[in-house]
């Protein structure tokens, strides 16, 4: 059984599982832009969907793995086998991402879709498990901010290719997107995709304890993972995200004032600009004066944001809407990861990062439903509205009722 290595060499005080998990995110996010990004005005544009169905099946994309992330959480622990249940996911997501160019039908991109983020399913809480095991000398905000400013830097390189493709093809001031422009996307957004598979396969180790650790940590009492600490925090995650309806909604916003599609890939490089370079120094400063300051505050910046995007009514509100929802992200997401490798037992983590992952993702589902049943029935912003109000009830349970495990080290 292989066992941790405790003189690998450090990159950036990192291990070299958490830098190269950083260039998977950032590969894997050139390739997810690229593609989704524009895969809503897809459906609109060109399959001819409507928004509430568009919510549907972009909540359906974004929960159809949640069933997926508790299992392989739970199996990843069990078997002690991170790696390649990764690669598994991230390889799955990969080859269904082809078949988007022949998608004629919203049926056959919603399953598509489906698929795709199955992978993400698969992967994504046997990776955060790993990663946690890897930051155990107290750097898990520095492993998990670093691994979100990766991929929030992919993300801002792949929507900048397809705003390339889009001014070469369309102009600046197309509204619309085309089959054509779409598949040039799905094309080129493979070759990154594969690329990250690559890395996990030969680059990523196994991260297993040694006997006479495994043997200590016995001794050592845990919190265990449904303990009322975990729950209490999972519960709010997931009021919260009940008012944090699919990113796309965010796109079809700015399609809504009337802002061009190549406006609106700019907008998000902003977005993805801005949370690159807040996740990793709010992830290291969150190992030294603790997570849950840094959640309120990237969830009250949240709640500011959802208000603008009900109030908007130029691209000025959009560059201002950008930027507030680029530091909400990277303030809170990779922050929140770090929390739960500090409340729950090392022998358990698989499972607790599929559970986290699991109820978000069914929150996700239901708040992109009942924002696409707005939007459809009342107006636009309503559906903020709505997003702004469960988030704020969240924030005020993230104050009154979390607790962190233990003060920060100074």
């Amino acid at each position: 059984m292989q066992q941790i290595d405790r003189k690998q060499k450090k990159r950036l005080g990192m291990s070299r599982n958490v830098f190269v998990f950083g260039w998977v995110s950032f590969f894997t996010d050139v390739s997810s832009e690229m593609i989704f990004a524009a895969f809503p005005l897809f459906l609109s544009s060109v399959l001819g969907v409507s928004t509430a169905l568009i919510g549907l099946i972009e909540g359906l994309g974004d929960s159809a793995a949640n069933f997926f992330k508790i299992v392989s959480g739970w199996l990843s622990d069990k078997l002690g086998e991170r790696k390649w249940m990764t690669a598994a996911g991230y390889g799955l997501s990969t080859i269904v991402k082809p078949f988007l160019l022949i998608a004629s039908s919203w049926g056959s991109a919603m399953v598509i879709r489906v698929l795709e983020r199955t992978g993400k399913g698969v992967r994504i809480a046997p990776r955060d498990a790993l990663i946690a095991d890897c930051t155990t000398d107290g750097t898990a905000g520095r492993g998990f901010g670093f691994q979100k400013a990766m991929d929030s830097f992919g993300a801002m390189v792949g929507i900048a290719i397809a705003a390339t493709v889009v001014y070469f093809i369309l102009g600046p001031d197309t509204v619309l997107i085309t089959a054509n422009v779409f598949h040039w996307l799905v094309l080129i957004g493979v070759i990154p995709a594969a690329i990250a598979v690559f890395l996990i396969i030969f680059f990523i180790k196994e991260q297993r304890a040694s006997r006479a650790e495994r043997e200590a940590a016995n001794h050592i009492p845990k919190p265990k993972v449904l303990d009322k600490r975990f729950m209490i925090f999972l519960a709010v995650m997931t009021l919260f995200n009940l008012g944090n309806s699919a990113d796309a909604f965010l796109v079809l916003r700015a399609s809504n004032i009337g802002i061009s599609l190549f406006y609106i890939f700019l907008l998000l490089i902003i977005f993805k600009l801005v949370y690159a370079v807040v996740s990793y120094p709010v992830g290291k400063l969150s190992d030294r004066i603790g997570r849950k300051r840094l959640i309120v505050t990237g969830w009250a910046i949240y709640v500011v944001t959802y208000i603008l995007l009900a109030l908007a009514s130029s691209e000025w509100y959009l560059i201002l809407i950008a930027v507030t929802y680029g530091l909400y992200s990277g303030l809170a997401d990779g922050v929140s990861k770090a929390f739960v490798a500090d409340i729950v037992s090392p022998r358990r983590r698989g499972m607790a990062y599929g559970l986290y992952h699991g109820m978000v993702g069914f929150a996700v589902l239901l708040a992109s439903v009942i924002a696409g049943v707005l939007w459809d029935k009342i107006n636009p912003s309503a559906a903020f509205y709505f997003g702004a109000g469960m988030s704020g009830l969240a924030m005020l349970g993230m104050i009154f009722f979390v607790k962190e495990l233990h003060a920060p080290a100074k």
